[in-house]
């Protein structure tokens, strides 16, 4: 088990979910430092964090002295520090399978629905709540339609996103079915994702993630 590392987190941001579930499924112990991306016009753009993270987002990782931000890399570098239990098959194309799905997720859906995103389509053209909701099911549906596909039609998806082991892409998935949730996102066209969710929502290392589990979430 270690110790020294140090998590950069805010309780709803769907990358340090990730990151939170990587780490518990490798079974490394950390501190969670919070970083509450709304009050006071967020805490992420302080000095010291800016210092820490210059793009102002969370998670961030903190090895004694190696400071690691995005979430993907986070998760890959601990897989490369500590490889068991993986995280990535062994297998150089299922390992790709992995990642591509991983990143339908990290790359395609998140970034476009992500705080900054929704605080500058709000002031620059005036996006209400409604609108923000209605931008935000549309990217999630698209995403989730893509990958529901991407698992239905591979014979190496089985109880996780890929075989019975979870991994790279399920540590991205629940977070982001997490997040269609909050954005009332209908799920009903996706019954492979949600089986996949529901599996790992039987685990410790996902149920230990989880927002409202976390120090800095609201009592």
């Amino acid at each position: 088990m270690s110790s020294s590392l140090v998590l950069y987190s805010y309780w709803r941001s769907s990358a340090a979910f990730r990151v939170r579930i990587a780490l518990n499924l490798k079974g490394l112990s950390y501190e969670t430092r919070a970083v509450h991306l709304v009050r006071d016009g967020g805490e992420q753009h302080s000095p010291d964090y800016v210092a820490l993270n210059p793009q102002q987002l969370v998670p961030t990782l903190v090895d004694g002295d190696k400071v690691i931000t995005q979430s993907m890399a986070i998760a890959e570098y601990l897989e490369d520090i500590h490889p068991h239990p993986a995280l990535l098959p062994v297998d150089a194309a299922d390992r790709a399978r992995v990642r591509a799905m991983a990143q339908v997720i990290a790359c395609d859906i998140h970034p476009i629905g992500n705080l900054r995103v929704l605080q500058r389509i709000g002031k620059q053209f005036g996006a209400d709540d409604e609108q923000q909701g209605i931008w935000m099911r549309h990217w999630i549906a698209t995403g989730f339609q893509a990958l529901e596909a991407m698992l239905v039609h591979s014979k190496r998806t089985a109880r996780y996103c890929h075989g019975d082991t979870p991994g790279l892409a399920d540590l991205c998935l629940v977070p982001q079915v997490y997040n269609a949730r909050r954005w009332k996102t209908p799920l009903g066209d996706y019954p492979t994702i949600l089986r996949i969710d529901a599996a790992c929502a039987e685990l410790d290392a996902f149920q230990a993630a989880m927002p409202e589990r976390q120090p800095d979430a609201p009592k």
